[in-house]
């Protein structure tokens, strides 16, 4: 071939950029010269499992079949079906082989009634869940098998971009496939997916199926967990992926494993990201870090004595530039943990020692308020909302699939602002405005939308 290089030379320039500092290629050779990433593979992909779900959807009806006189009319029969069996697929990795922990994203086995785990050699497990977090998308399971083969972890803060990453899976329902390519970027975050961000960008090809599957670096450590993409019209892949960094899954996956669910400190603080103008105002000579613009009473931000006006610059000597890494700082540490909050006050520098104390809520069942609210849990959404800033109102923080305000088109999560064209902006607010209300408009903010809701 007319510009082909000869092997030797390739293998001296790889070696030469491996000695420079870049990430080298392995040249790993199958019984001759073809450099191949097959003896890892083989290696790893053991470890990286599917993961299918079948789960039981209520079917949404028209009101009118609920009326006994519209039924006869038009001999509806009465056992007609009102749910259906839904089914989906994802991956999963294995990370405990002899306690069988495989870790996912938590919207794989999201609501799954039955969870089963294929392994590479054509094993169907069944699987139990261990523990989930929402918030970060990912869930562990736990299968019962002999010869399980776990992949290890691999150090996340170290990962450069520009390194080279594999990423397993199953797109679209294909087991095994691989895909290989490079880190596009780190700490990406500020995206709407998911409430804590921090992910790996990566141009290896990540499509549906993928998520819960392994992002490896040439060594075959996990490097992250894939998790979503950045899609075209049709929904495939573009070159932009994004995978849970190692090190954030690690962390996650202990506080599953020891209580089933994550347990998130608080700082007791609304913030917003310093700007110049911001700056200017409050003649500052800092350019970067979060402003503390308001500390909710008797919080650990109080206890410890942030005041308003303070701009937070480090949280344990990691710097802080923008209001998302602040809260990914301060949600992934366990309660309980003493943390270092570095703050510029009148010009000063003042560390600040504090301890992250769980986040608690105050919670009322909305059919106590209004029977169409039935199936729904609120509480006060206080402090920073994690996508619009310092918004303040009412958050749906559980909900029942089916129930009319799920019907209607609320979902847990939502952030409601005004009810029947009233702010509320507490639980006692939302109480006195819908409490008997006929008909109930929400006005609420779901990532970075805002819409209307009526339930009737």
């Amino acid at each position: 071939m007319k510009n082909a290089i000869p092997l030797a030379v390739l293998s001296m320039l790889l070696g030469f950029y491996s000695q420079a500092g870049f990430p080298a290629i392995p040249i790993f050779r199958d019984s001759g010269a073809i450099p191949t990433l097959a003896p890892m593979l083989d290696d790893v992909m053991p470890g990286v499992v599917n993961i299918s779900t079948e789960s039981t959807v209520k079917i949404r009806e028209n009101p009118l079949l609920n009326d006994p006189f519209f039924r006869r009319f038009f001999e509806i029969p009465d056992n007609m079906p009102r749910e259906r069996k839904s089914q989906s697929l994802g991956s999963g990795v294995i990370v405990d082989a002899v306690k069988g922990y495989v870790i996912t994203n938590n919207h794989v086995i999201d609501k799954a009634d039955e969870i089963t785990v294929t392994l590479r050699d054509g094993r169907n497990i069944k699987a139990k869940v261990i523990g989930r977090d929402p918030e970060v998308d990912l869930a562990v399971v736990q299968i019962k098998a002999e010869g399980l083969k776990e992949v290890s972890f691999a150090d996340s803060d170290k990962v450069r971009v520009g390194d080279f990453v594999v990423a397993i899976g199953n797109p679209f329902g294909l087991s095994s496939t691989v895909t290989s390519g490079i880190v596009s970027a780190l700490g990406r975050s500020g995206l709407g997916i998911e409430r804590f961000e921090d992910f790996i960008q990566t141009d290896a090809s990540i499509n549906p199926g993928n998520s819960g599957g392994a992002l490896v670096n040439l060594e075959g450590r996990l490097v992250g967990i894939n998790t979503a993409i950045l899609g075209g019209g049709a929904g495939g892949n573009i070159g932009i992926g994004f995978a849970i960094p190692a090190n954030m899954v690690r962390d996650i996956m202990l506080q599953l494993i020891k209580f089933g669910k994550v347990k998130r400190g608080q700082l007791g603080v609304v913030i917003q990201t310093l700007t110049p103008d911001l700056a200017k105002a409050f003649d500052l000579d800092v350019k970067e870090g979060v402003i503390v613009s308001e500390v909710v009473a008797e919080s650990p931000a109080d206890r410890a004595g942030i005041k308003p006006g303070d701009v937070v610059v480090a949280v344990n000597d990691k710097k802080v530039l923008t209001v998302s890494q602040l809260r990914n700082y301060i949600g992934l540490q366990r309660v309980g943990e003493k943390i270092d909050i570095d703050v510029i006050r009148d010009g000063k520098l003042k560390k600040i020692k504090m301890a992250i104390s769980e986040t608690t809520q105050a919670k009322i069942s909305g059919g106590d308020i209004n029977q169409r609210l039935s199936g729904v849990v609120f509480a006060n959404m206080s402090g920073e909302h994690p996508l619009n800033g310092t918004i303040k109102g009412i958050e749906a923080v559980e909900m029942e699939p089916g129930s009319p305000a799920w019907q209607a088109g609320l979902r847990e999560g939502d952030v409601i602002v005004s009810a029947n064209k009233v702010l509320v902006k507490s639980l006692h607010e939302f109480l006195k405005v819908v409490k008997g209300a006929p008909r109930i408009l929400l006005n609420v903010r779901r990532g970075r939308d805002a819409l209307f809701i009526v339930i009737r």
